[in-house]
C-alpha cells in the first residue's frame, strides 16, 4: 500500500503562485507515475499534471499548460506542483495520485491511479 499526503494549498489572489507538495510513503516502488488531479464543486475530476518515472515524461492538461510545472524528487518520495499565474477557475480541491497503469503519453484518467491523497484546497480570488 502507498500513502500520500498533500501540503501547500491555500488561498491566493489571481495572478499569484502556490506550490503543492505530495509525500509518498509505504510501497512506493510499486508505482511508476504520480499525478495531480483537481475537482471543483459540481465538476468532474480533472487530471492536470502527471509525471512518469520510467519513460521520463510529463503531461499537462491544456487548462494548466504553461502555468503549472510538475516535478519529482524520488530520493524524498515527493512530487510537487508549482502553480503560477493562478486564475479563479483554478479554484478546486487538488489531489495527489500514484499508480502503475498510466503510460506517460496520454491524458490522465482517475482509473489509472490506485493510490490517492486526501486532497488540499486551493482558492483563487479575483
Amino acid at each position: 500500500q502507498v500513502q500520500l499526503v498533500e501540503s501547500g494549498g491555500g488561498s491566493v489572489q489571481a495572478g499569484g503562485s502556490l506550490r503543492l507538495s505530495c509525500r509518498a510513503s509505504g510501497n512506493v516502488d510499486s508505482t511508476t507515475s504520480m499525478a495531480w488531479f483537481r475537482q471543483a464543486p459540481g465538476q468532474e475530476r480533472e487530471g492536470i499534471a502527471g509525471i512518469h518515472s520510467w519513460v521520463g515524461r510529463t503531461y499537462y492538461a491544456d487548462s494548466v499548460k504553461g502555468r503549472f510545472t510538475i516535478s519529482q524528487d524520488r530520493g524524498k518520495n515527493t512530487v510537487s506542483l508549482d502553480m503560477f499565474n493562478l486564475k479563479p477557475e483554478d479554484t478546486a480541491t487538488y489531489t495527489c495520485a500514484a499508480g502503475m497503469r498510466w503510460n506517460g503519453y496520454t491524458r490522465l484518467f482517475p482509473t489509472e491511479f490506485e493510490h490517492w491523497g486526501p486532497g488540499s484546497q486551493v482558492t483563487v480570488s479575483s
